[in-house]
């Protein structure tokens, strides 16, 4: 894996060497083995290597074609390389190296933009045409890998993150206020926003086109291209299966050793059991206990997990003594406010794993491919569900109040919301409508923030899924929000903020868009979430695996805000220089503060929300 950044400029004014330089550097926690730039007419691109596959130096980037007239720079890996440098050959194509970035190159030169919707991994690239004089920037269909982008007058600057667009000293560091209204409400920025006013993501399933005309974005694959399986559950179960073995053996191609992160749950054990099969050698699989883990200790059944499939297993015991010093290095490594506090656990996990392993195979995804989590469950029972909620609020008169009180509360109101954009997006979030998040902040930024819709990416979203039942809506909407906006994004900066590459076999291609096409009684059933993977699984992991009850992980948040890091976010929040900025109302905020440290209410995710917020403030904007 690897990191990637440049500048467009047709001006006429030169780019300078020292400039792209300073931005690549920027990214050597992403590419620590090699870096590179290169400087042409209108274009400067730089990159930082991870080397995975060809080690040697013909895997250099940026790369050119023979002629000169074609560059890439790439992150990622694509899984069908040899298949699609099979394809290449046989048209005459002649390769000079064994690493899929040739293939990416050469792929681009023979099928143009046409190529992106063939690749097969994950991936965030950049082509320079020499004799078009345009740049194409394209990223994977499940957003795995980021990209990001800062249009200006007479080009662009782009990068794997947005620390190196900042380098690049023509950025204009201002706040975006919709960005900020998402993040609000879901602990990050959705879509194509960030936090910086006019820096962008390019969406997943998209390719960006600038030329001297400006800037064109356009998309080479949706989820709303997914056909609709009409397989039998026997033919779907085994088909399932065969597509996750596949995907699990496609991603074990290295040429350094991959690793497992093994939970004990089923979608890591399932990868887990066919990378035992298909890797040669004993696969290394690790495990993580921490000092924080409020009692959801998995190592013990991890570890059966391990012995079971016979793997080469490590446990970590890792502490979180200076959980305020992780949280500052985090929002300098995701460069934006970002609060889903899961990637603490995954920083420190890395952080102790630096320089002993490149290359990891996590789980992330199958709970959103073949529905895992308890709102999937609910919305099988919508219409019970929307009925019941109207009685909550006659119900509440009588129930004692309580945490458990008021996150019924939130949910029943989710329910009857009659927009159905809204009712998904509430089922995601702790906040509501009754009770907005900038309730903390002055008349005149909530003035501001009332301009733009929170809702705004789930109404489109909802527009593209709207005549699936409830269960598809959700889980394709996840899909396009939730995991490449919170999920993959946290385990990207984790992971690659100590150079470990991490692989999510259950996005591969061919495995997540037939899975999405399936009905969804497939994939809940009677109460039972991931009904068909379970039963795909059925003789390769053992059932008491399977059957096992989904614990997860919870980061003690609220306790951490209570007490450790009370007084340290105190003194954040409560800052001099926080409250210059003057977005904060200082009694609407100490009022929050004081009602969780002393018990009252549990504003825990709201507080570290803004505990982000002055952070990224202080490190960027002041």
């Amino acid at each position: 894996m690897c990191g990637i950044c440049g500048i467009v400029d047709y001006s006429g004014f030169s780019i300078e060497e020292d400039t792209l330089w300073r931005m690549t550097e920027t990214l050597k926690h992403r590419g620590p083995d090699d870096s590179g730039v290169e400087l042409f007419e209108y274009v400067g691109l730089g990159h930082r290597r991870l080397s995975i596959i060809d080690l040697t130096s013909a895997g250099h980037q940026p790369m050119l074609s023979e002629d000169g007239n074609f560059v890439l720079v790439y992150n990622g890996e694509l899984y069908n390389f040899q298949e699609l440098r099979r394809r290449l050959e046989e048209d005459g194509v002649v390769f000079r190296s064994r690493s899929d970035t040739e293939v990416v190159l050469k792929a681009y030169i023979r099928w143009g933009t046409n190529s992106f919707s063939m690749f097969k991994g994950m991936f965030a690239l950049a082509v320079w045409d020499k004799t078009a004089r345009r740049l194409h920037m394209a990223r994977d269909r499940f957003g795995i890998k980021s990209l990001y982008y800062y249009p200006f007058k007479s080009g662009v600057v782009f990068g794997s993150e947005i620390k190196s667009l900042i380098s690049s000293k023509r950025v204009r560091l201002e706040v975006d206020w919709e960005g900020l209204h998402e993040f609000l409400y879901y602990q990050n920025a959705l879509g194509s926003h960030t936090l910086f006013g006019k820096v962008a993501k390019l969406l997943p399933g998209h390719y960006l086109t600038v030329g001297r005309k400006g800037i064109d974005v356009s998309s080479y694959w949706s989820v709303s291209d997914i056909e609709p399986i009409s397989d039998s559950f026997e033919e779907a179960t085994s088909t399932v299966r065969d597509r996750l073995e596949d995907a699990v053996k496609s991603h074990l191609v290295s040429d350094v050793p991959v690793g497992i992160f093994l939970s004990g749950g089923v979608d890591s054990s399932a990868v887990t059991a066919f990378a035992a099969r298909h890797y040669c050698g004993k696969i290394k699989t690790f495990s993580a206990g921490f000092d924080f883990d409020a009692g959801v200790n998995e190592l013990p059944k991890a570890r059966q997990v391990a012995e079971h499939f016979g793997t080469e297993h490590e446990e970590l015991h890792i502490q979180g003594s200076k959980i305020s010093d992780i949280i500052e290095r985090l929002v300098r490594s995701h460069d934006q406010p970002f609060s889903d506090a899961a990637n603490i656990p995954l920083y420190l996990l890395c952080e102790q794993l630096e320089g002993s392993i490149k290359v990891v195979l996590q789980g992330d995804g199958g709970d959103e491919i073949f529905a895992g989590y308890r709102r999937y469950n609910v919305l099988s029972y919508e219409r019970f569900w929307r009925c019941f909620s109207r009685m909550a609020p006659y119900l509440a008169w009588v129930a004692p109040r309580g945490q458990s009180y008021y996150r019924r509360m939130r949910f029943f109101s989710a329910m009857r919301q009659s927009d159905r954009a809204m009712r998904m997006a509430l089922l995601l979030t702790s906040e509501s409508c009754n009770r907005s998040p900038t309730r903390v902040f002055t008349a005149e930024i909530r003035k501001s923030l009332s301009r733009f819709d929170p809702f705004a990416r789930y109404r489109e979203i909802y527009e593209k899924v709207k005549d699936f039942d409830p269960v598809q809506q959700m889980l394709y909407t996840d899909s396009v929000i939730l995991l490449p906006d919170t999920y993959l994004e946290k385990v990207d900066k984790a992971t690659m903020a100590h150079g470990i590459e991490s692989r999510v076999p259950f996005l591969d291609a061919d495995l997540a868009s037939y899975a999405m096409g399936l009905p969804s009684s497939y994939k809940v059933k009677r109460g039972h979430k991931k009904w068909i993977l379970r039963q795909a699984l059925r003789g390769i992991v053992p059932d008491t695996f399977l059957d096992a009850r989904k614990t997860g992980f919870g980061v003690p948040r609220s306790y951490w805000l209570r007490e450790p890091l009370s007084d340290y976010m105190r003194s954040v929040l409560l800052d001099p220089d926080t409250l210059r900025w003057g977005v904060f109302d200082r009694k609407a905020l100490e009022k929050c503060i004081d009602e969780h440290v002393h018990g009252l209410r549990d504003n825990a995710l709201l507080l570290y929300k803004l505990l982000n917020l002055a952070l990224w403030h202080k490190f960027y904007l002041s």
